[in-house]
């Protein structure tokens, strides 16, 4: 005589969209496409989504960085890297916005910052294809030297100031490339909780 078990599935962890808390919910989904106007190839974007204290996240990754790609024959690098990520919110205070670094990757393996830049997220739902200028810090003639031939270059000691307006305007910068995103923006319950965007 055999038994058959039925097995029961593990609850998820992962609330499903629309199954949350009682809060409005906000769910970004898309990529970075590339980018362009940089002055060599073989790029790679470290990117990360900030968001105010009022929104919590359901499921998705807030970081991340996409792959070098080296394109021989094409001013662009293509990096078609995946955004998902699903916020729960109380109001529009703090609304998401995501913020990258631009790197260069040398024959060596050796890898140069290329740029800074953000974006606000839309506020609107539907698909969005969206350009994000970036640049970076110049740093004084000696610098400027020394990183022409052994490369490096001034960072910021703190990534906040990316995206946190109040010393980022005190920098002497100069103007970098454009990072491409396509984003598609879901909203749910923001009118039954009052919420307007």
């Amino acid at each position: 005589m055999f038994h058959t078990l039925k097995k029961t599935a593990e609850p998820s962890r992962r609330v499903p969209f629309g199954h949350s808390t009682k809060m409005a919910e906000v769910h970004v989904i898309g990529q970075i496409v590339g980018a362009s106007g940089f002055p060599d190839h073989s790029l790679f974007c470290k990117w990360g989504i900030h968001s105010g204290g009022g929104w919590k996240i359901l499921s998705g990754l807030r970081e991340g960085q996409t792959q070098v790609d080296n394109p021989q024959s094409q001013d662009a690098a293509y990096f078609a890297h995946p955004i998902d990520i699903h916020f729960a919110t109380k109001g529009i205070q703090g609304w998401p916005r995501m913020h990258f670094q631009v790197w260069h990757q040398d024959a060596f393996g050796r890898n140069e910052l290329y740029g800074y830049g953000f974006v606000h997220l839309p506020t609107s739902p539907g698909q969005h294809d969206i350009d994000c200028p970036t640049w970076r810090p110049t740093g004084t003639f000696m610098e400027s030297v020394s990183q022409f031939f052994l490369g490096g270059g001034p960072h910021l000691k703190n990534p906040d100031l990316i995206y946190s307006g109040a010393d980022r305007y005190k920098l002497q910068t100069i103007a970098m490339g454009k990072i491409h995103l396509r984003i598609g923006i879901i909203l749910r319950n923001f009118d039954k909780f009052g919420i307007e965007c």
